[in-house]
């Protein structure tokens, strides 16, 4: 049977498909040399957002964006139909809509049934068709490891990026996801979650910002970003440097995954969450009411994660309403400040 291997086993890393983190990407990427500039690249690397904007006409832009980990859950099916959620994600968080993808594979295709890998291309293939893209190709290697993701380009009308530079004083900040997913994922490894609770996240990690990111182009929205690798804060902080402005969060209004500060309390903190409080802990001013843990999982390591939306507040409460209406698990978290910019105040 194809899921009767536990392939967050398989992770050396622990299972939790967390990114390099945010400290040391920054210092390689410090080291590369300066792109070209060119008039037509909408969004690059210097505002470490979600994905590339690329200006074909004055009517037509590219978005391009890719990601893949190792497993974070142990259903093959499951596993791939994540990655596809994950990687179409940073389309939907500029604002665009995702119109093809490549698969991206590592299998160790001696040791490990191949109908394993049959599970994890049938599970990200129902996904893209769940969002309308087309699978274009591909490519593959043998590895010791299993890793899969994908590639995937989109399109955005040049006038319309939502990149994470544009929030404005009096935005209010929406998330559409709960948070605490890289701690749940290392509590399936140590086997400490029942089947309601990997069930829980497992839905979380597959379920499409697709409705979350058509529902905001209808409203004020100034910038956008969804929640991964380096946490909530991790993101926050990325809008709040790019956008020079100063986020404020409510952490008593974050949706946070059940039971995570029980598992928290039992010591399963994944490595990536403790690197990106590390990275983000002198820009953000914490409420005395927070103790350790409580700051590890507002920076905890998501896959899949929500988006992170500054509204005009004219138009935060309807969007939230309409969000909702449409069984998106919206909530209003913070807002945004002209204070001590580039810094996050959390109460």
């Amino acid at each position: 049977m194809a899921n009767a291997v536990k392939l967050t086993s398989l992770s050396s890393k622990g299972g939790c498909g967390c990114k390099i983190g945010p400290a040391d990407l920054e210092n390689v990427l410090r080291s590369l040399p300066q792109t070209v500039p060119n008039p037509n690249l909408l969004v690059g690397l210097d505002t470490s957002d979600d994905a590339g904007v690329y200006k074909l006409t004055d009517e037509l832009a590219l978005v391009q964006t890719t990601d893949f980990f190792t497993p974070i859950v142990d259903d093959p099916y499951a596993f791939g139909q994540v990655a596809a959620a994950n990687a179409i994600s940073d389309v939907y968080a500029m604002g665009g809509t995702p119109i093809t993808a490549l698969n991206i594979v590592a299998f160790p295709i001696s040791t490990l049934d191949e109908s394993i890998l049959a599970e994890i291309l049938r599970g990200a293939g129902d996904k893209l068709e769940e969002a309308e893209v087309s699978l274009v190709g591909g490519h593959s290697i043998d590895d010791q490891e299993p890793k899969f993701g994908l590639a995937v380009t989109g399109t955005v009308h040049p006038d319309n990026v939502l990149a994470n530079t544009g929030a404005k004083p009096g935005n209010k900040l929406i998330l559409t996801k709960p948070i605490g997913v890289g701690i749940m994922s290392s509590s399936l490894k140590r086997d400490l979650l029942n089947q309601e609770e990997i069930d829980r996240v497992t839905q979380v990690m597959t379920t499409l910002n697709k409705t979350a990111s058509e529902t905001m182009k209808g409203y004020n929205v100034n910038a956008s970003t969804d929640v991964t690798g380096f946490g909530l804060l991790g993101h926050a902080s990325e809008i709040a440097a790019g956008s020079n402005v100063e986020v404020r969060i409510d952490s008593k209004s974050v949706p946070v995954l059940p039971r995570i500060k029980e598992l928290a309390v039992s010591g399963v903190i994944p490595g990536g969450t403790k690197n990106n409080f590390n990275h983000i802990k002198d820009i953000v001013s914490f409420s005395d009411d927070l103790d350790q843990l409580d700051k590890y999982i507002l920076c905890d390591a998501v896959t899949s994660g929500g988006l992170l939306i500054s509204a005009d507040s004219s138009d935060a409460e309807a969007l939230l309403a309409d969000l909702q209406q449409k069984g998106v698990d919206a909530h209003i978290i913070g807002n945004i400040t002209d204070g001590n910019n580039g810094h996050i105040t959390v109460d």
